[in-house]
């Protein structure tokens, strides 16, 4: 897929303003400090699109853009370990939860994980949940240029692999660097093949 236009739309404090739109949507989220904006830049071949912070956990809203005038990309809020209060957490939790279980034009979530960490309870018990609600979902490795390739293949393949013990069937991932560009194509790519398939089963939502 050849990115040809990206363009920030609308931040929506809660599902029900979103954009009044039935094309596809692609949502993105991760744990906080996952390098979710940089990757989502990367995607897009847009720099300053998504806005990048040394402060972890700045997403607080649901976050449009359209790509090619054809499908959105959703920047969804980061859970886990940013500074915010009960309240707060408590609000972007129902926020997320509500978008990705009531959205219809969500058709699939990215979910983020560094690739430099083994697997940690925040991120499969997300992962998991995803799964009991059935939500089709993929896994993006970040980070991967602080690795080296074989340690970057070995993590992710250990990562899957604790997957295991509680999925019978894995979900795709793909291993990523924002720095280096890693899995841009393969990310596209994977949209694209979706955006078609709902071209051939004359879904509501288009693209």
């Amino acid at each position: 897929m050849e990115i040809k236009s990206s363009e920030f739309v609308i931040s929506a404090p809660n599902v029900n303003q979103c954009p009044n739109d039935i094309k596809a949507e692609y949502a993105f989220i991760g744990r906080s400090n996952v390098g979710k904006s940089s990757l989502i830049n990367m995607l897009c071949n847009h720099k300053g699109l998504a806005k990048t912070s040394s402060t972890p956990g700045k997403t607080l809203l649901i976050n449009h853009f359209i790509i090619n005038k054809e499908w959105y990309l959703v920047d969804l809020p980061g859970y886990g370990f940013a500074k915010r209060s009960k309240t707060v957490q408590k609000k972007l939790q129902n926020m997320i939860s509500s978008y990705i279980l009531q959205r219809e034009q969500l058709v699939n979530t990215f979910v983020l994980v560094d690739i430099r960490h083994s697997p940690m309870a925040i991120d499969v018990d997300f992962i998991n949940w995803l799964g009991q609600s059935n939500v089709p979902f993929a896994i993006v490795f970040t980070k991967a240029d602080k690795l080296t390739p074989s340690k970057a293949r070995q993590n992710a393949e250990a990562w899957m692999e604790k997957l295991k013990e509680s999925w019978e069937e894995l979900p795709p991932y793909f291993v990523t660097s924002s720095e280096k560009r890693t899995g841009r194509d393969e990310i596209l790519n994977y949209i694209e093949s979706i955006n078609k398939s709902l071209k051939g089963d004359n879904s509501e939502i288009i693209i």
